[in-house]
């Protein structure tokens, strides 16, 4: 396709939307971490948050509060560091109130995230991650209808180990299939609670529910993150978890998780 038709998202190389037909599955978690450590790769990545109910990237990035500025190419995305290395678009920056609330109709959800897609000056990116919320609804369809014109458009399934989360996102990958989307993969979050003392891993849900599903819908295991206090630690505080806290047992894993969608993703051919 010609970058004229592509408009904002010419430069886009690779587009990952992260998904789970179950809320509270830790999906922000997931795209704001992937950023991070597809950053530490050397890739520059994009965030786009469709939660617009939800809005938790920008806390979790300290970038909340920030404005959102018009350039000719339409919306500036808010740079969470001086290297300009992760661009970031969320409602959050748009609301008057960081505690107002969206209590909008399908139509208008819709009409904000084309608008998100279309009208964001990205530029250059080897990654746009999307931030999605739960299920597979109007937000979901309009997201992949104005990002289907991207060559490497793929999704990403999170989940939770227990078969209660493990039957909601299954419908997600029937999603999927039916919108005609790659899975990259399937990833399992709050897999087991890693003791910061003495470094043990206690199961406190079930265990092995994301690998079985990934085995079951032909699609690969990315890895299991483990439920990690000083990873939830860093998402409050809106630190960067990849850099300041290598030795702690979901830094691997997520690493392992940005490695594989780098193997997994092949460069674009322009």
């Amino acid at each position: 396709m010609e970058a004229a038709e592509l408009g904002n998202l010419a430069g886009v190389r690779h587009v990952l939307l992260v998904l789970s037909g179950k809320g509270g599955v830790g999906k922000s978690t997931v795209s704001a971490e992937l950023a991070l450590a597809l950053r530490h790769h050397g890739k520059k990545v994009g965030i786009l948050d469709v939660d617009l109910c939800g809005p938790s990237i920008p806390r979790m990035l300290r970038a909340q509060g920030r404005a959102v500025h018009q350039c000719d190419s339409g919306w500036v995305p808010v740079f969470v560091d001086q290297e300009q290395s992760i661009a970031l678009m969320s409602v959050g920056f748009l609301l008057e109130k960081p505690d107002e609330a969206v209590v909008w109709r399908g139509p208008k959800k819709t009409a904000l995230i084309k608008q998100f897609v279309s009208d964001v000056a990205w530029g250059e990116l080897d990654y746009l991650v999307v931030d999605t919320p739960p299920g597979t609804s109007d937000e979901h369809m309009a997201a992949v209808e104005a990002l289907r014109p991207c060559r490497c458009l793929q999704a990403l399934v999170v989940t939770t180990p227990q078969a209660v989360s493990v039957g909601d996102v299954r419908r997600q990958l029937t999603f999927c299939r039916k919108a005609g989307l790659q899975v990259l993969g399937v990833v399992e979050n709050m897999s087991g609670f890693c003791c910061p003392h003495c470094s043990e891993c206690t199961s406190i849900f079930s265990r092995g529910g994301g690998e079985e599903l990934a085995r079951h819908a032909g699609v690969p295991f990315l890895g299991s993150v483990p439920l990690d206090p000083e990873l939830g630690k860093s998402l409050e505080e809106g630190r960067d978890f990849i850099q300041e806290f290598p030795k702690s047992p979901a830094f691997p894993v997520l690493t392992s998780i940005a490695q594989k969608i780098l193997d997994g993703t092949p460069a674009r051919i322009a």
